[in-house]
């Protein structure tokens, strides 16, 4: 699935359809350069997942938790500045693997050998300044249920 988006609303309106439509289970790989829109899909996902809350990007902390409706939470990591996930290993593999998580990651590669197959994997890549071509990418049946409801 591909979508242009040309403005930052609109990324984020993207992110809240994505965040309507999660269950918990999830887990999200957001790929792009630095400014990409990233942490602006992942407000609008908290939005989608009825977050009032300021969402804030974790460059700086790694990792922030947000409770959301339904008894789920919001779990976003931001491992740019990792050289080795260390100790973040286990605290990501218990995320990953709970049913009440949405787990949403960026610069995931790190992390890759703890990751479970299925992830629904969004690349968001420049066009012009403030466009950007986002693609959709399902790897497993709760990513697929995902994509299908977006679609």
């Amino acid at each position: 699935m591909e979508v242009t988006i040309t403005s930052s609303e609109d990324m984020e309106k993207l992110g809240v359809r994505i965040g309507q439509v999660l269950a918990g289970g999830e887990v999200l790989e957001l790929v792009g350069d630095v400014g990409a829109g990233k942490t602006t899909l992942t407000k609008g996902i908290a939005r989608g997942l009825g977050i009032v809350n300021d969402v804030q990007s974790p460059t700086f902390t790694i990792s922030r938790v947000y409770e959301a409706r339904d008894g789920l939470r919001l779990a976003h990591y931001d491992f740019y500045r990792l050289v080795d996930a260390g100790i973040m290993s286990a605290e990501l593999y218990e995320s990953v693997h709970d049913p009440h998580t949405v787990t949403v990651l960026e610069w995931a590669s790190i992390v890759a050998g703890v990751l479970p197959h299925d992830v629904l994997t969004i690349q968001l890549a420049p066009i012009l300044e403030t466009s950007r071509k986002v693609s959709i990418a399902a790897n497993g049946d709760k990513s697929r249920a995902v994509m299908e409801k977006l679609q």
